[in-house]
């Protein structure tokens, strides 16, 4: 009996100070890769929900690389293979780590996830159906580093299909409430129009990299949001602090497109698109603003009533109007709306000039 009392107390202070030990070994590992990662300008955050047989591909682009930099994927509570596939190459490369979610939380909770997990200056975001010129994360730093008053810098985004063409060169957003990628399905020339570094609305959460600054001051992706113009709703509350967002068009990623939700147009995906398009005009606009372009934003909502109808998503088109208005006036909300300034009326002027203007520019 004593020395069964003896074992016993002998096997819990091994415990104890195996314990004691493994948790100093973290710690060290810990410091270890903080003060490691603090000498690297960027951290990639990749968000994935069942895309195993993709994110490989894209993983393997970056490895490629002129420039390492740590590569943070959160994985969405995937049920294709992820996982694994994750945990064994996280084992094999120091630079690569994964964070687990139970839950598929949607893109902004997602990528917040990671942004908060990372330390370094920079963060870019990548989506998982994507894979990178080897020059893409250089030319990502370089684009941020020679623009000072940068909040964040988008990639040129070209089909993955058809490499000629481009899928987005940065966003921009109309008065008719109309999100739009600038220069999709157009064959990129290198003379052109995209060829050139300028500002733009807001870069593509594809493929976009972001000053920590600038997102410790206006805040991260707003999670209400779930997925869809997220991206643009962050360039806005960027453009609105002060800051611009800028095109490199040096930095090259090509896009498979429609990855997690399967098509270009799907119930879920226009009933969301719709909400968080109403949602975010009375979150950024001020109130005499969001009054002068109403009638804008009618004509662009009966538009895409009349254009989704023809495809028999009409119901949900209009379904996710009444939710963005509910969302807008709900509690949260109203806490989350950017309040008026009087020190921002010149911005709030621009804005609406760039608004306007973008309409011409979706025409022609």
């Amino acid at each position: 009996m004593g020395s069964q009392i003896f074992k016993e107390k002998y096997e819990d202070e091994v415990r104890y100070i195996r314990k004691q030990y493994n948790n100093e070994v973290r710690q060290i590992q810990k410091r270890h890769k903080d003060e490691k990662n603090a000498y690297m300008k960027t951290t990639i955050v990749i968000p994935n929900y069942n895309g195993c047989k993709l994110l490989e591909a894209c993983l393997e682009s970056l490895q490629a690389g002129t420039v390492q930099a740590p590569v943070l994927v959160v994985d969405n509570g995937s049920t294709d293979g992820s996982v694994d596939f994750l945990k064994k190459i996280t084992a094999s490369d120091p630079l690569i780590e994964a964070l687990y979610l139970d839950h598929n939380t949607g893109f902004a909770p997602a990528v917040n996830e990671g942004i908060r997990a990372s330390i370094t200056e920079y963060v870019l975001l990548l989506n998982n159906d994507t894979e990178v010129d080897a020059h893409f994360v250089e030319e990502m730093e370089r684009a941020l580093d020679g623009h000072p008053d940068a909040f964040s810098v988008s990639a040129r985004m070209m089909q993955y299909q058809d490499k000629s063409r481009i899928d987005d060169a940065g966003d921009y957003y109309t008065v008719l409430g109309y999100a739009r990628a600038r220069g999709k399905g157009k064959i990129y020339k290198e003379q052109g129009l995209y060829s050139r570094e300028c500002r733009i609305f807001s870069a593509c959460g594809g493929a976009a990299i972001y000053r920590r600054s600038v997102l410790e001051e206006v805040g991260l992706f707003d999670e209400a949001h779930f997925a869809y113009l997220e991206d643009l709703d962050l360039g806005y509350r960027g453009i609105l602090a002060g800051y611009h967002n800028y095109y490199a068009p040096r930095a090259v990623v090509y896009h498979v497109g429609s990855a997690s939700t399967g098509s270009r147009y799907n119930a879920f995906k226009v009933q969301i698109s719709a909400r968080n398009n109403i949602y975010l005009t009375l979150k950024n606009q001020p109130l005499l603003q969001w009054l002068i372009n109403a009638p804008f934003l009618l004509i662009g909502c009966l538009i895409k009533c009349l254009f989704f109808a023809r495809k028999g998503l009409a119901g949900q088109y209009v379904k996710g109007l009444g939710e963005g208005f509910a969302l807008g006036f709900s509690k949260e909300g109203r806490q989350k709306h950017v309040g008026f300034r009087f020190s921002r009326f010149f911005r709030y002027i621009l804005i609406e000039i760039e608004l306007i203007l973008n309409v011409l520019r979706m025409i022609l």
